[in-house]
């Protein structure tokens, strides 16, 4: 494992981070027993920063149990974790949110702390206004957070008016080859640099959407020159060829996942990219930008819908049935509807109330792409004939 030294306060950060919001789960729940093998393998392979937060359900209490279970672990990692800030509106709500992490977490303090979720500049000038920075200054003099920092999901012209809006002691922002002009951007994490902010990197492979298999011009170009035509290897080094990168988070809630993306940190600095790779970064993004016509995540804030729609699924088979054919798209749509286990809920369900909107760090119109997932997949009667299918198949 490698490591990038942040200046803020001299900790060497693996340059692979667990992002543990994909945990791997089962029945619905996240299956502990699988997250603890893949957390110490983690740590065994060199990762020591992870990442999770309070709103995402069950996680905290996930890794906290990890923890308990194997005493030492903690002093070997870097933890961070998230506050919710939409559920705050007093300093005492601060208080109980950290309070309950902590609890979680099974801690007694976090390393890294984050304001989660920042839209805009206006959204750090409401939290001023309920005394957040001096409410920082004393948990930090209680030694119940280490550094502090923000995950941003805003527009380009504010992240850096909020850059310079406190001293940070780091950030994090959504970023990978698709993403260069989106939100903080290239000019963003330019922008924290060269004000001496560590960058956290979220959303390195946009929600696996970069995991697909690379299009034949782009693995042409790698394996004519030798190079490996893995598409995550090739996404994670382009992160890592920018020096003002600290960590890479990614979500690997697989065994192989999780080797396998040890092994590009192995081998990855700034520079590290080779001119076969920057052609085929070139091509696949071109192509990928217009095969995904919805750029959700997959981050599930969105959910629960309250009519039981699987928001990121339905957008995952529309974007497949773009990419690798309509047939493809409408069995992913079946299966993303839930109608397998008796629980059928279509794009069509979708009354536009709204409420998923708000919750969207990408800031997606949730109900007018819905419309589009409809128009595309459902053709007349699906939702009867599915459901019928689903019952001659369980006999």
């Amino acid at each position: 494992m490698q490591y990038r030294t942040n200046e803020k306060n001299h900790d060497e950060l693996s340059i692979l981070g667990f992002g543990c919001m994909r945990f791997p789960t089962s029945g619905g729940r996240i299956d502990i027993d699988k997250a603890e093998r893949l957390v110490l393998q983690a740590v065994e392979g060199g990762i020591n920063y992870f990442d999770t937060a309070y709103a995402y359900n069950g996680n905290e209490r996930a890794l906290g149990e990890t923890l308990s279970r194997h005493p030492g672990l903690r002093e070997r990692i870097n933890l961070a974790t998230k506050l919710p800030i939409p559920r705050c509106e007093s300093c005492e709500d601060f208080d109980g949110y950290l309070g309950r992490s902590l609890e979680r977490l099974g801690v007694d303090h976090v390393d890294y702390y984050l304001i989660h979720n920042v839209t805009s500049a206006h959204a750090w000038d409401r939290l001023k206004d309920i005394g957040i920075e001096g409410w920082i200054e004393r948990i930090k003099q209680e030694g119940r957070i280490g550094q502090i920092g923000f995950s941003y999901h805003g527009p380009k012209d504010d992240f850096p008016i909020l850059c310079d809006a406190y001293p940070w002691d780091f950030c994090q922002i959504q970023y990978n080859f698709l993403n260069e002009r989106y939100q903080a951007g290239t000019a963003g994490l330019k922008a924290a640099g060269e004000r001496g902010i560590p960058v956290i990197v979220m959303e390195p492979l946009l929600g696996g959407q970069l995991a697909e298999p690379l299009a034949a011009d782009a693995s042409d170009i790698l394996a004519r020159a030798g190079e490996p035509t893995d598409p995550v290897r090739l996404a994670l080094r382009w992160i890592w060829d920018h020096p003002e990168v600290t960590v890479v988070l990614s979500g690997m809630n697989e065994p192989g996942q999780l080797l396998a993306n040890i092994a590009t940190a192995d081998a990855a600095a700034p520079g590290c990219l080779s001119d076969a790779e920057v052609q085929a970064v070139e091509v696949a993004r071109e192509i990928i930008a217009k095969e995904h016509r919805v750029g959700c995540t997959g981050c599930a804030y969105c959910l629960p819908c309250p009519k039981g729609v699987n928001i990121p699924q339905c957008f995952a088979a529309y974007n497949t049935s773009f990419a690798q054919g309509w047939k493809q798209g409408m069995q992913q749509y079946i299966t993303a509807s839930g109608v397998m286990v008796g629980e059928a809920h279509f794009a069509s369900d979708c009354v536009g109330c709204g409420a998923c909107t708000k919750k969207c760090p990408q800031h997606i119109d949730i109900p007018t792409e819905l419309k589009k997932v409809k128009r595309r997949l459902q053709v007349p009667g699906l939702p009867s004939l599915a459901t019928l299918g689903a019952r001659l198949i369980s006999r």
